[in-house]
């Protein structure tokens, strides 16, 4: 297999890859909004006329829609233009990962079913605002650990090196407060698995756009709450994690302790809550935590074939079961389109340890979701590949991670995350919950 980053001479003429060290100039900033969206892409389409020029994507629902209802897919009408598969990955190799590419030649029942490019990213004005403001004022400290100078917003819309370019994911809008149940699924080689059904809450603070100062505590990310409630074996566990911007704390509650403890292994690649091994800790939402154990190193842009507008593939017409399939999720629900992505290489610091000796993130250059992940073991031997499943929430708007599905080369096996097909809504508002986002609060919620 070739390694397409091998190639990556040609793509790199998408776009200014900025100095390691340089700062975002006023003009640049200004470009904001012009030349650029509000949060930094390329407002213009390709020169092929395969990506088009963003719009202001799906901003307010193209129908009738029920608050924390399923979403309908505004491009249902869409046809496949083409499909990939491993007879013809060839002729498509500069627009696919090297994970992509083993998982074509892994699985010869996969394919890759691409449509036309929608440019559906869409998030709040506020956010807008937040960011372009961020764009000559936000800063990296204590190398890179944590942020300054903003308290909403992507912190750099203009990246100038990789972590900056890792920090606009951490930090993207998902949203205020609220919660959400679903469901993950380790699927072994023969396509068995047994779901593991968690209830969520999340409750953001930085880049609230709801919250009054009062209620936003400086220099939190987010609170956020996991129960398992099923199967019976597994129910009852909770963690409560508190992310801050340079710092997490993390809590668990075990029923059969019936005891609350610090949880500071909730991080890094520490094995990820009844995944059977198939994900790491920072592995959820594609990466999450501490940057500090890798050099990270912005490449560059390239056009991709990326997941993306997945509405048949999270919505409630298709079910959990015809979604999972033996090796890979169903092909035929799954929808691919051509985006630009920045290139993200992150690879392990001498005298750091981590199973993942190197990655390679694939960032949507409109929402700064990452869409997929390259990971290597200690031979740089490529060992997982992960993709991201979005959709544009748009009665909000903003784009979510709505299904995550991490691969196992080695073993022939992936885990599926975030499946709400069977689940009666997407989610559901929540406030005035803040004292559910505490030790005391959590052990009140595991002895009920």
């Amino acid at each position: 297999m070739r390694n397409t980053l091998s190639i990556l001479g040609a793509a790199l003429a998408l776009a200014f890859v900025p100095a390691a060290h340089a700062e975002v100039s006023a003009a640049q900033a200004a470009e904001l909004g012009k030349s650029l969206t509000p949060l930094g892409a390329e407002r213009a389409g390709n020169a092929a006329g395969t990506i088009p020029a963003w719009d202001g994507g799906l901003a307010k629902p193209p129908g009738a829609h029920s608050a924390g209802g399923h979403y309908a897919d505004p491009f249902a009408a869409d046809r496949p233009l083409f499909e990939i598969s491993a007879a013809n990955a060839a002729q498509y190799q500069d627009k696919l990962t090297p994970g992509q590419l083993a998982l074509l030649n892994t699985y010869p029942s996969w394919k890759m079913k691409v449509y036309p490019t929608r440019r559906s990213a869409a998030f709040p004005q506020g956010h807008y605002d937040q960011t372009v403001a961020n764009a000559t004022r936000a800063k990296l400290v204590d190398g890179g650990r944590s942020i300054s100078g903003t308290s909403g917003g992507i912190p750099f819309p203009i990246p100038q090196n990789g972590m900056e370019a890792i920090w606009n994911h951490l930090a993207r809008y998902r949203g205020e407060s609220y919660a959400m149940n679903w469901s993950q699924a380790a699927v072994t080689r023969n396509g068995s698995y047994t779901p593991v059904r968690f209830e969520y809450e999340y409750d953001f603070h930085y880049g609230s756009l709801s919250k009054s100062a009062d209620q936003i505590e400086a220099g939190k990310l987010f609170n956020f709450l996991q129960t398992v409630t099923a199967p019976a074996r597994l129910a009852g566990q909770i963690l409560l994690v508190h992310e801050f911007l340079d710092s997490r704390q993390a809590w668990t509650y075990n029923p059969g302790q019936r005891r609350v403890r610090l949880a500071p292994n909730v991080a890094y690649d520490n094995p990820g809550t009844a995944a059977d091994g198939l994900r790491t800790n920072d592995d959820f939402d594609m990466f999450n935590g501490a940057i500090d154990r890798y050099e990270w190193t912005l490449v560059g842009k390239r056009e991709i074939y990326v997941p993306y507008n997945a509405y048949k593939l999270v919505g409630n017409t298709v079910s959990m079961a015809d979604v999972l399939h033996a090796g890979h999720i169903n092909p035929e629900h799954a929808r691919y389109e051509l985006h630009r992505v920045w290139v993200v290489d992150a690879r392990l610091k001498d005298g750091t340890s981590h199973i993942y000796k190197r990655r390679t993130f694939y960032l949507d250059e409109d929402s700064w979701s990452i869409l997929a992940v390259d990971k290597y073991d200690a031979r740089d031997q490529l060992w997982r590949v992960s993709e991201l499943h979005t959709i544009n929430w748009y009665d909000i708007p903003m784009v979510y991670p709505n299904l995550e599905v991490h691969h196992d080369l080695q073993s022939g096996r992936y885990l599926a995350m975030g499946l709400r097909n069977d689940e009666a809504q997407v989610y559901q508002v929540t406030q005035g919950r803040s004292a559910r986002f505490t030790p005391a609060g959590l052990r009140g919620l595991g002895t009920r």
